[in-house]
């Protein structure tokens, strides 16, 4: 090549990389990362209910974080399926991520022939921010007071057959109910619901006697004397709550992990794209009006990387793999 030649080369590709740096989206520019932007925070579930109102108190703090608008989307339906769809299909540039538990990205694959997506795949995780226990909660009307009460009241009272309610088909929580039913002899149906808004609603007007969900859902009617919560999952009871039982005291071993809260964005996103998104959550979470906010709601709040948080849905899913497994149940 002449030097002329090299020139006219070289021109050529600084005019294509000041003109590509032009085009680069704005989380490449300072503390400020997406100043302007809309952004979306995808919730797999309906408005109301716990995953909800996490996402609607971070996703306010965000905005200063952020220098731009965050919206929450709830795309509610076959336990954040949608949402996860949603999510795939997103650009993979930092504007949209997908806050969630652990049902959508590690229970779903292993209980869904075709969910629409991958985790492994599909996903990248941003970051982590807090673990919850599952819960049985006791509806108003019901007599029994506590776990032992209901199984008993159950055995008694409606010869041997009950209904609890669960926030989605195929979850967690529908597999506690297998376990409860066949650990202490009772012939419990699993009454799956869209979320649990509806279910504690259907709660709260006592027509369903008990439900299983996660501590942030029953919290609050917990408090105000409509909900009993009777016994959690984990290895300890939870701070809020240290008069309710595990449900390893209750007589039923097995459940002591406990499941998680996460960011993640699509697949390919990059990391550039990540790390503002990754240190907003870290300060916000550290900020103390909305750590204790989020300690009332039943969470125990702390920061985990992306790296992290990966690891930890991998081991979540490999030890449901084998509880789901044992049950016999074959995915659908």
């Amino acid at each position: 090549m002449t030097s002329m030649n090299r020139r006219a080369a070289l021109g050529r590709l600084a005019a294509a990389t000041l003109a590509g740096s032009a085009c680069l989206p704005a989380f490449s520019q300072g503390p400020q990362a997406f100043q302007g932007r809309t952004l979306r925070l995808l919730v797999g579930f309906p408005p109301g209910g716990g995953t909800d109102a996490i996402a609607r108190l971070l996703a306010e703090r965000f905005k200063d974080e952020l220098g731009a608008t965050v919206i929450v989307e709830n795309r509610p339906g076959a336990g954040g399926q949608l949402a996860a769809q949603a999510l795939k299909a997103a650009p993979a540039d930092g504007s949209t991520l997908f806050l969630t538990h652990d049902h959508t990205v590690s229970i779903l694959p292993l209980v869904v022939k075709h969910p629409g997506f991958d985790t492994a795949h599909d996903f990248t995780p941003v970051a982590g921010f807090a673990t919850f226990a599952n819960a049985v909660a006791l509806s108003g009307a019901t007599p029994a007071r506590t776990f032992a009460d209901y199984v008993a009241w159950v055995r008694n009272a409606g010869g041997g057959k009950g209904a609890m309610g669960i926030p989605a088909p195929a979850s967690v929580p529908e597999f506690l109910v297998k376990s409860i039913g066949e650990k202490f002899r009772l012939d419990l149906v699993a009454a799956p619901y869209r979320g649990s808004a509806p279910m504690i609603v259907d709660m709260l007007g006592n027509q369903i006697s008990a439900g299983v969900g996660s501590v942030p859902d029953f919290i609050e009617n917990h408090r105000a004397g409509k909900l009993r919560i009777a016994a959690v999952m984990g290895a300890a009871r939870q701070p809020l709550l240290p008069d309710v039982p595990t449900l390893r005291e209750a007589g039923l071993p097995g459940f002591e992990e406990l499941p998680f809260y996460g960011l993640f964005a699509p697949a390919g996103t990059p990391r550039a794209a990540l790390e503002p998104w990754s240190a907003a959550l870290a300060k916000v979470i550290a900020q103390p009006e909305v750590r204790d906010r989020l300690t009332a709601m039943g969470l125990s709040v702390g920061f985990t990387s992306g790296e992290q948080l990966g690891s930890r849905e991998r081991a979540y899913s490999a030890s449901w793999a084998r509880i789901i497994k044992a049950s016999g149940f074959q995915p659908q």
